[in-house]
């Protein structure tokens, strides 16, 4: 699965999340024990936005990030973009869905005019794409000089004498998870695979100055299972 590249990735990703879709938010919680939503506030608190203006969600799935920009920032505008119809549907229908502007779009090709963004932020997308260094410069591409970009993803686990203890439930237990609760184990088998074939926290750094942001910065979570990347984009030049 996380061999696949091009088209045939980004198809395979579209199919897997239209699958799970009306389940994914109640799987998120179980998988995570509920930190997932911890980590999102943090990842929202990054973008450190002053005033008002729009901000992307981009991969935004059932909108948790969205609706969590609203909460912190009200004065903010939230953009949502999904490659997935089905995952849009479902989070139209949650009770904030009103309050985002939800457009179907590829992460590859975002359909925005330069600097359009103050704040741009994204969920366990980049580990998804086929294209990840094509994703970080079309979202440096939309964002306003000055503007933060932020990133959360999972990592593989760090070297370390409890690696294989920290990576045991990723292939062993996951899969169960979903294979009770939504009847798709395969899905859920991507899930560990597409992470432990992501870019270690300090390659994705390097990704995103790459690009043109800077200064670059990261913290690891759930035993570096999880990172959150943040970074500006220049003022000038």
């Amino acid at each position: 699965m996380s061999h696949l590249t091009g088209e045939a990735r980004s198809n395979y990703v579209r199919r897997m999340f239209s699958r799970i879709a009306g389940r994914y938010d109640m799987l998120n919680r179980l998988m995570t024990m509920g930190q997932d939503l911890r980590w999102r506030r943090e990842a929202v608190k990054r973008l450190r936005l002053a005033g008002t203006g729009r901000v992307l969600d981009i991969g935004a799935g059932t909108g948790d990030l969205a609706f969590e920009v609203l909460r912190q920032f009200p004065g903010a505008h939230a953009v949502a973009v999904d490659i997935t119809p089905e995952m849009i549907a479902v989070g139209r229908l949650r009770k904030e869905g009103g309050s985002v502007t939800w457009v179907v779009a590829d992460a590859l090709h975002l359909p925005f005019a330069d600097s359009s963004f103050v704040g741009v932020i994204s969920g366990f997308l980049l580990r998804n794409l086929p294209d990840v260094d094509g994703s970080l410069s079309e979202q440096h591409r939309v964002l306003r000089r000055a503007g933060r970009l932020v990133s959360l993803d999972t990592s593989p686990p760090p070297p370390g004498l409890f690696r294989p203890l920290i990576r045991f439930p990723l292939p062993a237990v996951i899969p169960t998870l979903g294979r009770v609760l939504a009847g798709e184990a395969e899905a859920y088998r991507y899930l560990p695979d597409s992470t432990e074939h992501f870019a270690t926290a300090e390659a994705l750094a390097a990704r995103m100055a790459t690009v043109g942001l800077a200064p670059v910065g990261y913290v690891r979570r759930m035993f570096g299972t999880i990172a959150i990347h943040w970074g500006s984009k220049a003022e000038t030049g």
